[in-house]
């Protein structure tokens, strides 16, 4: 395991930590670009556009101290070299996958890994999941100091749905579905997409008679009337109504067979029929 620190400073010379807050900026159509911030210095994932970012920071009168990355896709990522030229005597640290090509990074990521920023004050767990892209990461806070769990996941798993399979297997996929699965049920998971109403219409195509999809569709319906986010979800949430993570669930199997007429052999084989149900779905 790889520990990698950045702007590392005397503790003793720290002022007392701030509670942190995690927030989602609107970028292009439907991106989320995060926000970890102290109220004073704020790391940033996923840039794909600087200007969102640079026009909060000055908003709030935050300082941006670092820049986490999922994967190599251009609206995960296109903003970086900007918000590095506005700051380039600060010696901005840029994390990233080390299994991808993406220009300014310092530090390279594995699993395992462990990325610690002094300011703000927050550590970060560095998971494997590839599937939309070959070498894709998330990053994963077990505890922010209130006792709930925070997982960055990219393109990964969305709100009631997961990633394309852009680079990945199926196998693949599903692997890391089922390692964001096993993170505690109370994990906040921070999503880069607000994909969550088309995904919602997917899910109860699979599953018609769940009560709990409908009511999660009222309400994701009314949180977007409202101009508000539906994220962070959780993942106690998308293993109760995500149908990538309920691949093993008969309501589930059932649809399959319904779809496509004919047996499902296995897990890897339902995922890969769901996932291919959904690219084409309208």
């Amino acid at each position: 395991m790889i520990a990698m620190d950045s702007f590392a400073e005397d503790s003793s010379k720290r002022a007392p930590r701030r509670e942190l807050e995690y927030v989602p900026v609107p970028a292009f159509e439907d991106n989320y670009i995060w926000l970890v911030s102290d109220s004073c210095d704020a790391v940033v994932i996923d840039p794909g556009d600087a200007a969102p970012v640079e026009a909060y920071l000055a908003e709030r009168g935050w300082r941006l101290t670092a820049i986490l990355l999922t994967h190599h896709h251009r609206d995960h990522v296109g903003g970086v070299k900007a918000l590095l030229d506005s700051r380039s005597d600060e010696g901005i640290p840029v994390y990233g996958p080390a299994g991808e090509r993406i220009e300014h990074l310092t530090g390279r990521l594995a699993g395992g890994d462990t990325v610690r920023i002094a300011q703000p004050e927050v550590s970060f767990t560095v998971m494997d999941v590839p599937g939309h892209t070959a070498g894709h990461i998330a990053y994963f806070r077990e505890d922010d100091g209130s006792g709930t769990p925070h997982v960055f996941c990219g393109d990964t798993l969305f709100a009631s749905g997961c990633g394309r399979l852009f680079e990945g297997t199926p196998q693949q996929m599903l692997t890391s579905l089922d390692a964001l699965a096993a993170l505690p049920d109370a994990t906040l998971v921070h999503c880069a997409h607000e994909y969550t109403l088309s995904n919602i219409r997917f899910a109860r195509a699979c599953e018609p008679d769940s009560v709990a999809l409908a009511r999660w569709s009222d309400e994701a319906q009314a949180l977007r009337a409202a101009g508000k986010p539906t994220l962070p979800t959780t993942i106690g949430h998308e293993k109760a109504l995500n149908p990538f993570l309920r691949v093993d669930q008969p309501a589930i199997r059932a649809a399959l067979v319904a779809q496509f007429k004919e047996p499902v052999a296995g897990r890897t084989e339902a995922f890969r029929m769901l996932r291919g149900w959904k690219d084409n779905f309208r």
